[in-house]
C-alpha cells in the first residue's frame, strides 16, 4: 500500500483517531505492571499526591488498592495545557516507505502517530492541546484547546502533514522555536518531535530550547530516528550514492568502510544533546520508529506527574 493510499485510508481523520485509542487503550490495560499501577481506573478522575498538599482530598480507598496516594480532581481545577511541535522538513519523510509499510514507519508518521496518541491522553484527562508544524516555513499554529472540534481540526491536520510533495524543506528551527515560544503565553508541557539534523549551530538549537521553557514551561524532545540506518549506518556492501534530502548533496561511498567511523561520530552526536539538555533542564527522549509508543506515553507521564 503506498503513501498515498494510506493517506486515503485515515482521511477524515478516522483511522488515525482508532488507531491512537487502541495505542493508549492497550497500555492503560497493562499500566497495573507499571509505576502507574493503579492509575488506569479513574484515569480522568485523580492525580498524584505530591507532599506538602492538602491532604483533604486523598482518596483513601483508592490507597487501599493501590498502596499509592491519589488525590480527586475536580472540573474547576486548571488542567494541564500541552502544545505539540512536529519538526516536517525534509529529512523527516525519511526513510521512504515501501509499498508493505505503514505510514508510522518513517520518521514523520511515527511523529504523527506519537502526536495523535498523545492527544488522546490528554483528551481522557480532559488537558488541553495545541500544535504548531514547522519546516523551512512557520507551517501552522493553533492554540491549546479542549474542545472535540478543536481535536478533530488538529487530527486533520497532523493527517496532512503525512504528504510529502517531493519539494525540498530545509529545517529552520531556531527562527521557528523562538517564534512559537512567544506564541505560547500560558504555562504549559511542551513537546518536541524532531530528527535534530539542522543547518544552523547546536549551540542556537539549544537556546531556542531554552527559549520555550520561559513562562515555567516544561520541554520534552523525542529525538526520532531510523535505528538501522541512521544509527548503525546498516547497508550491505555495494557501493552507492547518499543524497542529503535538505540540500540535495551527494557522496557516492561503500558504508561498510564508513560505518565504524559513523556510529563513533553519531553516538558523540547523541550524547552531546543528551548532555546539553540535562544542563537546560530539557527531558531528552531519543526514539527509534521501529520502537513501541509505550516508550512515549511513559516518558510524557513522568513529565505530567513532575509538572504538577
Amino acid at each position: 500500500m503506498n503513501l498515498e493510499s494510506q493517506i486515503q485510508k485515515i482521511s477524515s481523520f478516522e483511522h488515525l483517531e482508532l488507531l491512537a485509542n487502541q495505542i493508549v487503550e492497550g497500555f492503560i490495560s497493562g499500566m497495573h505492571k507499571s509505576p502507574f499501577h493503579g492509575f488506569s481506573a479513574e484515569f480522568a478522575e485523580h492525580k498524584i499526591y505530591n507532599p506538602g498538599e492538602s491532604t483533604k482530598h486523598i482518596d483513601w480507598k483508592l490507597f487501599a488498592k493501590t498502596d499509592r496516594l491519589y488525590t480527586k480532581r475536580y472540573e474547576e481545577e486548571t488542567n494541564l495545557r500541552c502544545h505539540l511541535i512536529i519538526d516536517n522538513s525534509s529529512s523527516m519523510h525519511y526513510p521512504q516507505l515501501k509499498d508493505n509499510q505503514q505510514f508510522y514507519e518513517n520518521k514523520i508518521g511515527f511523529s504523527v502517530l506519537a502526536s495523535a496518541v498523545l492527544m488522546n491522553l490528554l483528551k481522557k484527562q480532559r488537558d488541553a492541546v495545541g500544535l504548531s508544524v514547522y519546516s523551512d516555513t512557520y507551517e501552522f499554529y493553533a492554540s491549546e484547546k479542549g474542545s472535540d472540534r478543536h481535536h478533530r481540526m488538529i487530527l486533520s491536520k497532523l493527517e496532512g502533514v503525512l504528504a510529502h510533495n517531493g519539494q525540498t524543506k530545509k529545517t529552520d528551527t531556531v527562527t521557528f522555536l523562538h517564534q512559537i515560544a512567544e506564541n505560547i503565553h500560558r504555562r504549559s508541557m511542551v513537546v518536541l518531535f524532531t530528527d535534530m539534523f539542522q543547518n544552523e549551530d547546536s549551540e542556537k538549537i539549544f537556546k531556542a530550547l531554552q527559549h520555550l521553557k520561559h513562562n515555567k514551561h516544561k520541554v520534552v524532545v523525542f529525538h526520532v530516528y531510523d535505528k538501522k540506518t541512521e544509527l548503525n549506518f546498516s547497508f550491505d556492501n555495494t557501493p552507492r550514492k547518499f543524497i542529503d534530502v535538505e540540500t540535495g548533496e551527494e557522496i557516492n561511498l561503500f558504508a561498510e568502510n564508513t560505518q565504524e567511523m559513523y556510529q563513533k561520530k553519531v553516538e558523540a552526536f547523541f550524547k552531546t544533546i543528551e548532555t546539553t539538555c540535562m544542563q537546560y533542564q530539557i527531558k531528552y527522549v531519543p526514539v527509534s520508529v521501529d520502537e513501541k509508543f509505550e516508550k512515549i506515553m511513559t516518558a510524557y507521564l513522568v513529565e505530567k506527574q513532575k509538572f504538577g
